[in-house]
């Protein structure tokens, strides 16, 4: 049985099931999101959510849920369930019995005599999203009754009842098409079987979503309804509904249903899970592959998809995409720097992390096929930093990188409150500049190797500088560790994780002593069973909880909060140092993340969790920087460890 299974004793207690979202993507920037029971509970939740077009980066919810009935002897039972303020209504969980992840959401609702299986299926490639109902059990005849609940806005934002909605519905072979605003993609509304559409238009008002009320946004919206598709159901009939954004073929359903289903993998343990989840940041754009920060309301940032690209891809044989992703990337490099948030090329890390995820590939592909292909962008990342980059960057005599903005967050730590950065870390990074001396180490040994003796002629003293000056400036003697930042103050000594990522990056400038000493500081501070604490909570700042409104939630962001991508980098450090006697700590490692697929978000891992116990999971459901992180762990595993099979293998 999978490990996504759920009986109607969870599915019965809305505690627990509106607190497991599923999702579903079709790796062409759309996505399917609900809770397991299919009560919206966020603005981002809908059956289609997709770009208006290939060239548009932003979601629009479409389709947000459809309601089913069944019908017998005049009676109708609503199987839907909905939030208005103070009140579930319907309340159509009662009537599920089963649910199952794998290898496509499927619930099945029991109802008097009447027992329906309900299977969900986003077609890859294209935005279609195909419903399929099966009667299994009925004693009379049986009339099924779908609604279909439109909103047509952006995923950001709640949609309100108005006159400016087209609320005509016009007919289509099996359907109907629906637009409520020009700009929009139409929506196909078909079925497979023979059914009736009523047209019968009309607002249902003030649906609430809880997550949104707890996150300190508006959490209140209208939803119209065209009308209802009834349809005549036997025992052991299955009808298919579709919802798609070009018209399809209602002949053709059960076939692309069928072959689209066998094509999906069997997500029965935590491995597969993962991979599953892996994949589907992948998403194609026209002739662009990027990398879909986290789901449901993030999309590319440049430094995630660099972070988090060797994990979700080559991890499980994705070679292909993760150079697609590469070569996108590349491609609208600008002056030595990536798009990070969007179009907005504003983080000085993303250009660094690019060397390390080429480190990554090397082993893939060969150092030959690394420079040929990336040579030149590697070379002009490089020269760029040396340059200087617009006002902000600048390398200076030590051959040390100094970023500074006022106004903007250039490292990981991003989040700003009222135009203030919170953790701004103006000056010398410490993981900046460690990968600064790791990128010019591997193009110089590129370099090298290729002969092209004019760059190895005017890099080849740089490492010893950096390192010299690194040493000096971020070790503080006292503690044994190495400052976050240093700026025309001095160091900054909070214990913060990025220190980290000077030990566990290919070239480094520490002795193992020193760097047995980071490890241990962040093991006694940082150290968490979900990931690393972005402060130690022996600091005044520490904030152990990362919850209420988003300036609230943006001041814990990064003062205490655990990430688990940071896993990665205190795994590789203990690896490198320890050896083969590191295997087991992280074994348990890996598996404390066991329980997280069957919770919040199935099949995945969230962005974010509290710092405090029981670190509680917060952030967006699926992340990909989290997930390729653990991925990850579980390759050094076996490579560290010198182990053949997975990890639970050997448990």
């Amino acid at each position: 049985m999978s490990v996504l299974h759920f009986d109607k004793n969870e599915l019965g207690n809305l505690e627990y099931s509106l607190r497991r979202e599923m999702l579903s993507t079709n790796r062409a920037g759309g996505y399917m999101s609900t809770t397991m029971v299919c009560c919206n509970t966020r603005k981002y939740h809908g059956l289609v959510v997709c770009p208006r077009n290939d060239e548009e980066e932003e979601n629009y919810v479409l389709l947000s849920s459809v309601d089913e009935t069944i019908v017998q002897h005049d009676q109708s039972f609503n199987l839907a369930i909905h939030r208005f303020p103070g009140v579930y209504e319907p309340r159509g969980h009662k009537y599920i019995i089963d649910f199952d992840y794998t290898p496509t959401p499927t619930i099945t609702y029991r109802v008097g005599g009447v027992t329906l299986k309900k299977e969900l299926l986003w077609i890859h490639s294209r935005t279609q999203l195909l419903i399929r109902y099966t009667l299994l059990e009925a004693r009379s005849e049986t009339w099924l009754r779908l609604r279909p609940f439109l909103a047509f806005r952006c995923s950001h934002t709640l949609t309100h009842a108005n006159m400016a909605a087209d609320t005509h519905s016009y007919p289509v072979p099996g359907g109907v098409r629906n637009r409520l605003y020009e700009g929009f993609p139409w929506l196909y509304l078909q079925t497979g079987t023979a059914s009736e559409f009523v047209a019968a238009p009309d607002w249902f008002y003030n649906f609430e979503y809880a997550e949104e009320a707890r996150r300190g946004y508006p959490a209140h919206e209208d939803l119209l309804t065209t009308g209802y598709f009834e349809m005549n159901i036997a025992k052991g009939q299955s009808v298919i509904f579709s919802c798609s954004t070009e018209e399809a073929d209602p002949a053709n359903f059960d076939t692309v249903f069928a072959e689209e289903l066998s094509r999906r993998s069997n997500k029965i343990d935590f491995l597969s899970c993962l991979r599953h989840s892996g994949r589907q940041f992948i998403v194609r754009h026209g002739n662009r592959t990027e990398l879909v920060a986290g789901y449901p309301w993030f999309g590319r940032w440049g430094r995630d998809t660099f972070i988090a690209l060797p994990g979700v891809t080559l991890t499980q044989g994705g070679l292909e995409s993760c150079r697609e992703v590469i070569d996108t990337m590349v491609r609208e490099m600008h002056d030595g720097l990536f798009p990070n948030m969007g179009s907005a090329y504003n983080s000085v890390d993303a250009p660094l992390w690019f060397f390390w995820t080429l480190q990554t590939l090397e082993k893939h592909v060969g150092a030959d096929e690394i420079w040929k292909s990336y040579g030149h962008a590697m070379k002009d990342v490089l020269a760029a930093f040396r340059r200087g980059i617009g006002d902000h960057i600048r390398v200076h005599d030590n051959m040390l990188i100094w970023a500074s903005n006022p106004h903007l967050a250039m490292t990981w730590m991003d989040a700003v409150v009222d135009g203030k950065p919170v953790t701004g870390r103006d000056g010398y990074q410490v993981e900046i500049n460690a990968l600064w001396y790791n990128a010019i180490c591997y193009t110089l040994e590129l370099a090298r190797k290729h002969r092209d003796n004019a760059f190895v002629h005017e890099w080849k003293e740089a490492p010893d500088r950096i390192k010299e000056a690194f040493n000096e400036l971020f070790w503080y003697p006292q503690e044994e560790y190495l400052a976050d930042y240093v700026d025309e103050r001095g160091q900054n000594t909070f214990i913060r994780p990025n220190q980290i990522i000077a030990c566990s990056l290919p070239y480094g400038m520490l002795s193992d002593d020193r760097k047995l000493s980071v490890i241990s500081v962040v093991r006694r501070h940082l150290l968490t069973p979900k990931g690393l604490r972005t402060l130690s909570p022996r600091n005044p700042l520490y904030e152990g909880r990362c919850e209420g409104d988003q300036p609230t939630r943006d001041r814990a962001y990064h003062q205490g909060t655990v990430w688990p991508w940071l896993l990665e980098h205190y795994v590789k450090a203990c690896f490198d140092i320890k050896g083969k006697e590191f295997c087991n700590e992280a074994v348990e490692i890996v598996k404390n993340f066991e329980e997280d697929i069957s919770d919040n978000g199935l099949a995945s891992i969230s962005e974010i969790y509290d710092g405090d116990p029981p670190y509680n999971a917060r952030g967006t459901i699926s992340q990909a920087w989290s997930v390729g992180a653990i991925l990850r762990i579980n390759e050094m595993i076996e490579e560290y460890g010198g182990c053949k099979s997975s990890y639970w293998d050997n448990l």
